[in-house]
């Protein structure tokens, strides 16, 4: 998702220049008449993106199946017997066969399957998701999609279908009401070059990921920190829970992306867009877990724990099919 700071900027200087020196307010109240109306159609406009975004042929929603993969040749398809037994799928659709090179994939006679918009014709090796893209199959006339993923050492099958069931009966994104106050000003403080975080996710996995600095900011009269992954020439992404984890929001925790940090060393926590993982929308994902020091909790003068409750962003999502 995009931030447009700068063409909100554009289009304010374009309006103002635009006005008659009679017809300009007093520049504090033009301020504050502007700045409102723009965060919040800027906000309502990333809202429905996101919302878009999980509800697309392919997005989260579509997941209907996670299936480990065995040793040995299984057949995958719709109907009882198969190894693989595929949530919406022809009865039988394919032999599936790990190998020490790679993962191949045979189409039964007469299934219509595709790689990248070509017919698949013989056995496909499929490369798992990753930098690369991967290897994406399509089958039932594009609806359905297979895809590759590797989890340590374990290969898995990820299955989307367009006529998944929590895709259909999806009915958007509950919000906190957006409010500028929970768009902070935060310092990036770098660490060491090479330093990691071990990053651990629902299934137990733990992988170290580069963890480049850590973000300090202030609210309610506190200094509260946030260790950040990415590239902080491109974004941060953060993963944190606060007092509201499990109580009005996800109790995984949640995730928020910036844009890059500045030359001086500052970046925008807009908590407003702090967003869950795929996880509260499927059972079919393999979320990581915001990292215990992450967890905006800190002890005051007197040892008692006080945590920040983050009454913005993105709140529980109940699909309607549980």
């Amino acid at each position: 998702m995009k931030t447009h700071t700068l063409a909100s900027v554009l289009v304010i200087t374009l309006l103002a220049g635009a006005c008659s020196p009679h017809d300009t307010p007093a520049p504090e109240t033009s301020a504050a008449a502007t700045a409102a109306p723009d965060f919040k159609s800027e906000h309502a406009e990333w809202v429905q993106e996101r919302t878009a975004d999980l509800g697309k042929p392919d997005g989260w929603t579509s997941l209907i199946g996670l299936h480990w993969i065995e040793a040995g040749t299984q057949s995958v398809g719709g109907a009882e017997g198969n190894a693989i037994r595929l949530a919406i799928a022809p009865d039988r659709l394919a032999q599936l066969e790990p190998r020490a090179d790679g993962l191949y994939f045979t189409p039964v006679d007469g299934a219509q399957v595709t790689a990248d918009g070509k017919p698949v014709q013989g056995e496909i090796r499929l490369d798992p998701e990753g930098k690369g893209g991967g290897t994406t199959l399509s089958y039932d006339e594009g609806k359905g999609q297979i895809t590759a993923i590797k989890r340590g050492q374990r290969l898995a099958l990820r299955v989307r279908h367009a006529d998944a069931p929590a895709r259909l009966h999806f009915g958007g994104l509950d919000f906190f009401p957006a409010e500028e106050s929970w768009r902070v000003q935060a310092r990036f403080v770098p660490h060491p070059p090479g330093r990691t975080l071990p990053i651990v996710n629902v299934l137990g996995e733990v992988a170290d990921n580069p963890n480049p600095g850590y973000v300090v900011f202030e609210k309610e009269g506190r200094e509260w920190k946030l260790e950040a992954l990415g590239d902080p020439t491109k974004s941060l992404n953060l993963m944190f829970q606060d007092q509201t984890t499990s109580r009005q929001t996800y109790g995984v925790g949640r995730y928020l992306r910036t844009d890059a940090v500045a030359a001086d060393g500052t970046v925008t926590l807009d908590f407003n867009r702090a967003y869950n993982p795929p996880c509260a929308y499927t059972d079919f994902a393999t979320c990581p877990l915001p990292p215990p020091e992450n967890r905006l909790a800190q002890q005051d003068d007197n040892r008692q724990l006080v945590r920040l409750a983050v009454v913005a962003g993105e709140k529980k999502y109940a699909l309607a099919l549980h």
